[in-house]
């Protein structure tokens, strides 16, 4: 009994052992097999890792070989917008050159200086003259000579002359009451600053740059709002009138003049005023008296990129730009005598400078523009010529 019961504990225990050695060995295997499968991921793995280290390395080499061809390239584009750039300076002074070869004959009798004019005396052979400038003909043939005067105030402003005296008055700014009058281009030029400048106080601030000095009193326009025109007794130092222009639009007469809504122009033939009416520009002829507005003519000049503009002999001169500025250049003419041909209206470029013109305003005595650019005082001498119409032969009856 106790031997049978023995042996068959004994082979109770080696069926058990031989099971658990059967799963044993079925772990094993299973341990074995995913032991095998980590390796062959770590060895791909690998594989892939060196693949792509050695792809990077090409990359890498690409990128510096091209990175080293637009570093060429960039130098050579860069030489050759530097060659470009004294090939095009080197064309504007020969077209400048052209420009200021054989000025043609002006109609005004003064004298012929750059900078400074002798003062008009009020004498009977002056009005004579006066009268003369009254009746002009001229058209702007071409820009003779630039000067650079000196440096002084904001980027925006006006600088003008009275036609009839040698007194000169700053406007510093778009939005100020104070200007500065000097008693000639030479003491402007001679004066650190404005310091030399006699101060005017005005009943109120001038929006913008468009304003004009004719016959000893100031006009420039007061309210953004209404449009008021204020006329200002320069001597006597008080506003004798004022008047509410007749514009319905709030916007600029240049686009790339914001602050300015209306410009003021004298020139010889009285007073004028510059505003928008939609996209283009309106001339309208005021009494310099009474501020009354005599007439008004559509020029169907764009005010897109237009900068500022100014006017000889009752024609309307203006002067477009780009954003960013480039080279100003007249490209929309308007007279109002309906005398100046499409054929005939001068395409004028100004000389190179620093900005954008902020005003520009002609004296008729010295043919001269005064203009503001970024800050700088410059004068621009015109050359005028007859237009074709006012020359030419009355036909036969």
């Amino acid at each position: 009994m106790k031997a049978g019961f023995l042996f068959s504990l004994l082979l109770s225990i080696l069926a058990h052992l031989s099971e658990a050695q059967y799963h044993y060995q079925g772990l094993m295997n299973y341990l074995e097999s995913r032991m095998l499968a980590m390796e062959e991921r770590i060895a791909l793995w690998h594989e892939q890792n060196n693949r792509y280290s050695a792809d990077l390395k090409k990359f890498k080499q690409q990128a510096s070989d091209l990175l080293e061809k637009l570093g060429k390239d960039h130098s050579k584009l860069r030489l050759d917008l530097e060659g470009a750039g004294v090939r095009v300076d080197r064309v504007e002074r020969e077209m400048d050159y052209i420009e200021t070869k054989n000025p043609p004959k002006p109609c005004i009798k003064a004298a012929d200086k750059m900078v400074e004019q002798k003062a008009v005396v009020k004498e009977k052979k002056k009005k004579e003259e006066f009268f003369e400038l009254s009746v002009c003909m001229d058209i702007v043939s071409s820009i003779r000579a630039m000067k650079i005067l000196k440096r002084v105030g904001s980027p925006k402003g006006m600088w003008t002359k009275d036609a009839r005296t040698a007194k000169v008055y700053i406007f510093n700014g778009t939005s100020e009451d104070t200007l500065y009058e000097f008693n000639s281009v030479k003491e402007l030029s001679a004066s650190s600053g404005m310091s030399k400048g006699r101060q005017i106080i005005l009943p109120s601030a001038w929006n913008g740059t468009g304003h004009a000095v004719y016959d000893g009193f100031l006009y420039y326009v007061s309210e953004r709002s209404e449009l008021q025109v204020v006329k200002f007794d320069l001597k006597n130092g008080s506003m004798t009138d004022s008047a509410v222009l007749p514009v319905e639009a709030q916007t600029p007469v240049y686009s790339l003049n914001p602050d300015t809504l209306v410009d003021l122009i004298a020139d010889e033939e009285g007073l004028w005023a510059l505003y928008p009416a939609g996209n283009t520009i309106n001339l309208a002829k005021m009494d310099s008296d009474t501020l009354d507005i005599e007439q008004m003519w559509d020029t169907s000049c764009p005010t897109n990129n237009a900068e500022a503009a100014f006017i000889v002999c009752g024609t309307v001169y203006v002067v477009y730009n780009t954003r960013p500025s480039s080279r100003s250049r007249v490209q929309c003419v308007f007279d109002v005598a309906d005398m100046v041909t499409s054929e005939e209206a001068p395409l004028l470029y100004f000389p190179r400078r620093y900005g954008a013109h902020s005003s520009l305003k002609y004296n008729p005595m010295e043919r001269q523009v005064y203009a503001w650019d970024d800050g700088y005082q410059i004068l621009y001498r015109l050359a005028l010529k007859k237009k074709l119409w006012a020359i030419a032969p009355l036909p036969e009856e």
